[in-house]
């Protein structure tokens, strides 16, 4: 496993005890449906918090863990931004994890 895959594996990590720790992580997932969704970030379907924690953090440590190419360009930290200013708690330090992740994808590519 390379350096890099490591790195962003830190990180997700990093997210889901964070979202452990302020209270979003969730025991049950979501409706089977709900999975179903076209829609960016199954808005019509999830909160963003339940994407994060049931599409996003599983499907990009699958792709880490096979190999798989990450995406040039990520800019998931200004919606997470919007999102999180309607959730009580301090999400700082989830926001700042979701913006690393956000910066070494796109540092990658550059």
């Amino acid at each position: 496993m390379s350096i890099a895959t490591e790195a962003y594996l830190h990180v997700l990590q990093d997210m889901e005890e964070e979202m452990g720790r302020i209270g979003l992580w969730e025991a049950q997932p979501p409706p089977a449906e709900a999975f179903s969704s076209s829609v960016p970030f199954c808005f019509d379907s999830m909160r963003f918090t339940q994407w994060l924690q049931w599409v996003f953090l599983p499907r990009t440590r699958a792709l880490l863990e096979q190999g798989g190419a990450m995406p040039a360009r990520s800019q998931i930290a200004p919606l997470a931004e919007e999102m999180f200013r309607q959730l009580e708690g301090d999400t700082r330090q989830l926001l700042a994890l979701i913006g690393e992740f956000d910066r070494m994808i796109n540092a990658a590519s550059a």
